[in-house]
């Protein structure tokens, strides 16, 4: 009897200390605050005829490519976004958080030159961002455009590797995004 008596106190006390909880101490936050980047959309528009293409990136995959004629210059936007239900929307994370990010491009198979734009996110080192580029094209060819989004370099420069072509350069970081394109 001392036994039984002795395992009902043990449960009853067990039954009373569960349920006393309200619940949400008993589940930890979600320390990892970062949206997973699932889409970029690359906007690419002509400055002389404002013919505009764009590119849709998902999951680092695309059939999409671009049309980059010689001796032209184009202005790029890019627009990283996150994926909720069944729909993709603009990431604020990125302009939140503009001094943990630093957007890096490198193209094969053509001589393009990128100018950060005036109209770019301005990082509080006074560094652009470079969300907002023009590309001129001095050679093409067909090739790739390689564009990176880094999250938590040490060090960014955004005249790598000159003033007149700030293809943008890192220390330290990783990528959040690392996509290619083809262009013809």
């Amino acid at each position: 009897m001392k036994k039984f008596f002795n395992i009902s106190l043990l449960l009853l006390a067990a039954i009373l200390l569960f349920s006393c909880r309200d619940g949400s101490s008993d589940i930890p936050e979600d320390i990892h605050e970062h949206e997973e980047i699932g889409k970029v959309v690359v906007t690419v528009t002509n400055k002389a005829d404002g013919n505009v293409q764009t590119v849709n990136v998902v999951n680092g995959e695309t059939a999409d490519h671009l049309h980059l004629d010689q001796g032209q210059t184009y202005t790029v936007a890019l627009d990283f976004q996150v994926k909720h239900g069944n729909h993709y929307h603009s990431s604020d994370e990125i302009l939140e958080e503009k001094d943990m990010h630093f957007i890096t491009y490198k193209f094969s198979g053509a001589d393009i030159k990128v100018k950060r734009t005036a109209d770019d996110i301005i990082r509080t080192d006074g560094k652009k961002l470079g969300l907002k580029t023009e590309w001129t094209v001095a050679a093409a060819a067909a090739g790739k455009a390689n564009i990176t989004l880094v999250h938590g370099p040490s060090s960014v420069n955004d005249n790598s590797p000159s003033a007149d072509n700030q293809l943008g350069s890192t220390v330290g970081g990783e990528s959040d995004v690392d996509i290619f394109i083809d262009f013809h």
